[in-house]
């Protein structure tokens, strides 16, 4: 917990809420214990107009009530018009934010096997996705990801006609904030969460990761945010099982 009593878990909270920020009428999902209390903050706080959905076929509200049916086809016209943004984990991700979700090592003879790519592809290149990483290591932050899943930057930018929704707006992760706003739409260290340094970050990072001249921390949530995770969205304190607070509070 740092001084002014806010833990790592509720910083990251703040920080994928903020990935919602302005995005307007569009269906927030969230794939992830913390990711799931961000889009919840967003739209209890400063965006109203997000859309939740079950998971499922259903949009729903503040409470989970149902407010709509979400079938499979009227999803796929959200998604393949820009209309969502997706918040995915990742168990890999290069410098230009290709993601690996299907296997570790070669895909003819792999070490593991993950999930599979699944909806990635469609995600990256038709509405924008951002990631969550609850642990930053050099073993998800990696020079060249095993096998690409989600698009990064740099395919997006061979094939111009396919990708024109492509957009990777954050990584957040239990350390950092990340961004593509450095030259050549690479990895940048965009913000810390307090208690963090840029060296912890570089050291867990596989790559050379940009870093600004001046790096800020990961914005304070106010007094409504704090009691809005704590007494509404998570009274369990969930968050803190995903997330530990580094001083053991």
């Amino acid at each position: 917990m740092t001084g002014t009593g806010v833990t790592r878990a509720e910083y990251c909270v703040i920080a994928c809420a903020e990935a919602w920020r302005d995005d307007g009428e569009v269906l927030a999902s969230p794939m992830g214990l913390i990711p799931s209390f961000g889009a919840r903050l967003a739209k209890r706080t400063f965006s109203p107009d997000l859309l939740l959905t079950d998971g499922e076929a259903m949009l729903v509200g503040l409470d989970g009530t149902v407010e709509g049916w979400l079938p499979y086809r009227q999803h796929l016209t959200m998604v393949t018009g820009g209309r969502r943004h997706v918040m995915m984990g990742a168990s890999q991700l290069d410098r230009h934010g290709n993601q690996n979700i299907s296997c570790i090592g070669d895909w003819a003879r792999p070490t593991r096997q993950l999930l599979g790519v699944r909806g990635a592809p469609v995600n990256t290149l038709n509405n924008p996705t951002s990631y969550w990483v609850a642990r930053h290591s050099p073993r998800v932050f990696v020079e060249s990801v095993d096998m690409v899943c989600g698009v990064g930057h740099d395919r997006a930018a061979a094939h111009p006609r396919t990708a024109r929704f492509h957009r990777i707006p954050r990584v957040v992760t239990d350390l950092a904030v990340l961004d593509f706003a450095a030259p050549g739409h690479v990895m940048r260290l965009a913000s810390l969460h307090p208690g963090v340094t840029v060296e912890q970050v570089r050291a867990a990072t596989g790559f050379a990761l940009h870093v600004p001249d001046e790096v800020p921390y990961t914005r304070e949530p106010t007094s409504r945010e704090l009691e809005l995770i704590r007494e509404v969205i998570d009274p369990a304190r969930a968050r803190d099982r995903e997330v530990a607070d580094p001083a053991g509070r």
